[in-house]
């Protein structure tokens, strides 16, 4: 059985070989962190988890290292810690922590690495002084600048022309740029701007332009070639064309990635999330919901990755439902880890077709229901647990998921929140959250050496 995947380079559905079995090498674009992860954002963590778990399924752990990145410095950062009057370091450290409770939320696998944009500026300069010394960068108006026209086979990931790949995109103005669609590998430092937010260079103070950050980290821990790499379809242009053209032009001997993998789009009740909307959704918004998080996850997986997605109550409600189905098959049965049913691997080696994944889950709970022998009531519902397992579903025991309606990653995060607030003398927030607690029957019990101990009423 051979996992195919679609690569966005090709256009071709392609069967996965890795440059080396023994060292798969996957690069999927991170967080900015200027602001709490929507549902949006989520959804590329968890396409790229379960593609994480098939390719351990096959190489194992130790020859897959799949790094993630923290974009933590950009304009969008700078802007937001100073509406919010607070400190950059400290905005992009809770931003980021917010981000990991999130994903553990959603029951994704942490990366091998996840490397921070602001301890890898060295690696940036470095590419970027090959970019100069090969004529394919120039220096203008104390910025650095990757002249497109430099690069060969620049529209191959979009697959569109020039002139229509920069219809209705931004383009920063400058008089001193070669070409309009030229784009900044750096910038100068601007007036009155925080000192943190700046790094010394051959060019002057100054900071990277978005797309250098990625080409940096994926050398840094994969090398000019890696097998794969991944993030949204909004992602194609600019961000990874560009990505491709600096890597390829710095280093001419390579390729760059080789499988170019893009999940879709999610909207919300069918139109794009927006704040001016009202209808943007974080993450965070769903726990204070005391949505659990395997419900989202399954919603996230319950649609083709490459398809659009559109997040509704309903489609919600019919995850839930759908694991309340799950977990009632199971129900008094001793089930045991069987080895995973070749129908169920074979749809998500087929470019991770996880609806029809989640039909088989479906068939087997159907199967425990019509069983005519207790063995065979067994095997199905122990198909049932090791497939969900295997896509990052039904951790839990039957009796948590009924009765734990209140999730205990939300519980220990409110937890966090009043002993902080009890630091700092705020008694008034720390007893609204004992009593939001206990409306959800959890009682806390503080401990003589200042932590805090929960049991359900």
């Amino acid at each position: 059985m051979q996992l195919h995947l679609y690569n966005t380079l090709t256009r071709t559905k392609e069967v996965f070989n890795p440059q080396d079995h023994a060292n798969v090498k996957m690069y999927v674009c991170g967080p900015t962190v200027y602001d709490n992860p929507h549902i949006g954002n989520s959804r590329s963590v968890v396409v790229y988890d379960l593609l994480y778990r098939i390719i351990i399924k096959i190489f194992g752990k130790k020859a897959v290292k799949y790094v993630r990145n923290i974009t933590d410095i950009d304009d969008k950062i700078i802007d937001r810690a100073e509406s919010l009057g607070i400190n950059i370091n400290d905005l992009t450290n809770k931003v980021t922590r917010e981000f990991h409770i999130n994903m553990a939320y959603l029951g994704c696998m942490l990366p091998s690495i996840e490397p921070k944009a602001t301890e890898h500026i060295d690696v940036m300069i470095e590419i970027i002084e090959r970019l100069i010394a090969q004529d394919h960068a120039y220096i203008t108006d104390n910025h650095v600048y990757f002249d497109v026209l430099s690069a060969p086979n620049y529209t191959e990931l979009s697959n569109r022309n020039l002139e229509e790949m920069f219809e209705g995109v931004r383009i920063e103005n400058s008089k001193t740029k070669k070409n309009p669609q030229d784009f900044v590998l750096w910038k100068p430092a601007k007036q009155n701007e925080p000192k943190n937010v700046n790094f010394s260079s051959p060019w002057g103070l100054g900071r990277p332009g978005w797309h250098i950050e990625c080409s940096a980290m994926s050398y840094k821990y994969l090398g000019e070639n890696f097998d794969i790499h991944g993030g949204g379809a909004d992602l194609i242009f600019p961000h990874h064309t560009n990505e491709i053209a600096q890597s390829r032009c710095a280093f001419p001997s390579s390729t760059y990635a080789k499988y170019w993998i893009h999940n879709g789009f999610l909207t919300v009740n069918g139109e794009k999330m927006s704040k001016s909307l009202g209808n943007f959704i974080t993450v965070r918004d769903l726990m204070d919901k005391q949505i659990q998080g395997e419900v989202v996850r399954l919603f996230l997986l319950s649609s083709h990755y490459r398809r659009p997605l559109d997040y509704n109550d309903k489609a919600i409600d019919d995850a839930k439902k759908t694991l309340d189905y799950w977990y009632r098959a199971i129900k008094e049965i001793n089930v045991q880890k069987v080895d995973l049913p070749s129908d169920f691997m074979q749809s998500l080696f087929d470019d991770m077709n996880t609806p029809l994944a989640i039909k088989i889950i479906n068939d087997y709970a159907k199967g425990v229901f019509i069983s005519k022998t207790e063995a065979e009531r067994k095997f199905n519902a122990s198909a049932i647990i090791t497939c969900a397992n295997f896509i990052g579903l039904m951790r839990k025991t039957q009796y948590e998921w009924f009765n734990n309606d209140i999730d205990k990653l939300y519980i220990n995060e409110l937890i966090n929140k009043r002993l902080k607030a009890k630091k700092q003398k705020n008694w008034l927030l720390a007893d609204k959250i004992r009593n939001q607690l206990l409306e959800k029957k959890i009682i806390l019990e503080d401990k003589s050496d200042c932590t805090t101990i929960w049991r359900k009423e």
